[in-house]
């Protein structure tokens, strides 16, 4: 019978290999039950080896931080500005576009190219102002409160504007990203304003850069499979990006 140092081992090494390890698919592999695998997995999360989440665990750690919009476009940068430019390649002439707030889609507004016409609808006073400086683009400004760190605007006035659009595209980001909890957010309210604008476009469009991925915020915007189209950088694992491929979602890598 194999012992628990050697599934500790074993553990680590899958870990290692793919960044990212499911309770079943472990207990399966090594004959053992779920319960003495999740057993095994909080001794490892003591030792600050892995972080458990949700039948899962990853090298990761799966809490997001809320930081200013400002910090936040410092960090990781150029991933981010790869990413945009690929989305910006989704675009087609006339497009009716919902932007959401957040660095990356601000790195969007930024590269964005001509498309002809496009109308964009966004929650963001940055990506709106990146957007007027651009030619042949009307420009609708969600209202509501303010949120200072986002630059952006997530409450039921702002709701109330998504009844009267219908757009073609939605490109949203998101704190965290993980097969199990889904698509989420640092805050429940921020959660709510980015799924009701999913309700207002016919495909989205998810751009997250691969630091993401693996962790979980306490605002859920959406399963996964509610995504159409992912756009990450090359540090996503093949067996993450397999699993997501499995939930109907197609995924971009940005070079």
């Amino acid at each position: 019978m194999i012992t628990s140092s050697e599934r500790h081992k074993y553990i680590l090494e899958q870990l290692s290999r793919k960044g990212f390890v499911r309770v079943t698919e472990i207990s399966e592999q090594l004959g053992v039950s779920g319960a003495t695998i999740r057993k095994d997995l909080r001794i490892l999360e003591s030792q600050h080896l892995l972080y458990r989440n949700h039948g899962s665990a990853s090298l990761m750690t799966p809490k997001v931080v809320d930081l200013p919009v400002q910090e936040k476009s410092r960090i990781n940068s150029e991933q981010k500005l790869h990413i945009a430019r690929l989305a910006d390649s989704l675009i087609d002439d006339d497009d009716s576009l919902i932007l959401t707030s957040g660095s990356t889609i601000e790195s969007l507004a930024l590269a964005l190219t001509s498309h002809g016409h496009l109308n964009v609808v966004t929650p963001s006073i940055r990506v709106g102002v990146y957007l007027s400086e651009k030619e042949n683009i009307d420009i609708m400004m969600l209202g509501g409160r303010l949120v200072v760190k986002s630059l952006s605007v997530r409450d039921s006035y702002s709701e109330e504007g998504l009844k009267y659009v219908n757009c073609s595209k939605m490109f949203c980001s998101c704190d965290g990203l993980d097969v199990e909890a889904g698509v989420t957010t640092a805050f429940v309210e921020e959660a709510r304003i980015t799924s009701s604008m999913m309700d207002a476009a016919s495909q989205v469009i998810l751009l997250v850069d691969s630091s993401k991925i693996g962790k979980s915020g306490f605002g859920k915007i959406c399963d996964i499979a509610r995504i159409d189209v992912l756009i990450t950088d090359s540090g996503i694992s093949a067996s993450v990006k397999e699993q997501i491929e499995e939930l109907g979602v197609q995924v971009l890598i940005a070079e």
